[in-house]
């Protein structure tokens, strides 16, 4: 699919978009839910996994649609959000579990084991999240410039290849490596990529749907051909 609409700076906000923001909105709560359940383990092929396997992989889709869509940008500012909104989210969830509670409320113990989160395991899921998911965005967009806007799925997969396994590695040495024994964390590792990685596969056809009806309603189909890639800008 060629050029619908494509302004000079994809940061320069002269364009409005009627499903870019609500996109992101989903971005932010798929996020939050990761974030709260990930201490729940599942038995899965044998294996004991996060739960989240199943459908942390959704944020990766929104951001490939962000970037196949809007641009690399645009994706980059979404993710800032959807971080910003999880740290900010982290630090209320720790002010509220060590907030001294009343007498009679008898479910302080169940909060500060759901929602107190070591440090560690929390600073490990913001730098696995933003590496994971710029990463996925920056292969997503020069992909698709190798490819001339073909082979979404070929885009979608290898970017996910790349970003689920910077967010997996960087998460579990960060907030497990010397917890568990070594031959674990890395049979953890392979796993909760394989299991992400096939979701974002499953989830291929689905994709190219929700890409194809933007691309049209939007009329836009971004190209990052002068897109500055610096990870560490907001807007």
């Amino acid at each position: 699919m060629t050029n619908l609409s494509q302004p000079a700076d994809p940061d320069s906000g002269t364009r409005s978009y009627r499903f870019y923001w609500p996109i992101v909105c989903l971005y932010v709560a798929m996020q939050l839910v990761s974030d709260v359940t990930a201490g729940k383990l599942i038995s899965f092929a044998g294996f004991s996994v996060s739960v989240t396997v199943l459908y942390f992989p959704f944020t990766y889709i929104f951001a490939d649609v962000l970037t196949e869509v809007y641009g690399y940008a645009k994706a980059r500012r979404a993710l800032w959000m959807v971080l910003i909104c999880s740290v900010l989210a982290g630090l209320i969830y720790q002010v509220a579990v060590y907030m001294p509670a009343p007498e009679g409320f008898d479910a302080s113990d169940a909060y500060r084991r759901v929602l107190g989160i070591v440090p560690r395991v929390l600073v490990g899921g913001w730098i696995a999240v933003f590496a994971g998911e710029i990463s996925n965005n920056y292969v997503m967009a020069k992909m698709k410039l190798v490819f001339k806007g073909r082979h979404l799925w070929a885009r979608t997969i290898g970017s996910t290849i790349v970003g689920q396994f910077t967010n997996t590695v960087l998460f579990y040495v960060i907030a497990l490596y010397g917890v568990i024994p070594n031959n674990l964390l890395v049979e953890s590792v392979l796993m909760g990529w394989i299991l992400k990685v096939a979701v974002e596969a499953v989830m291929t056809p689905v994709t190219y749907w929700v890409v194809g009806r933007l691309k049209v309603a939007e009329k836009e189909d971004y190209f990052d051909r002068d897109t500055n890639f610096n990870p560490f800008i907001l807007t």
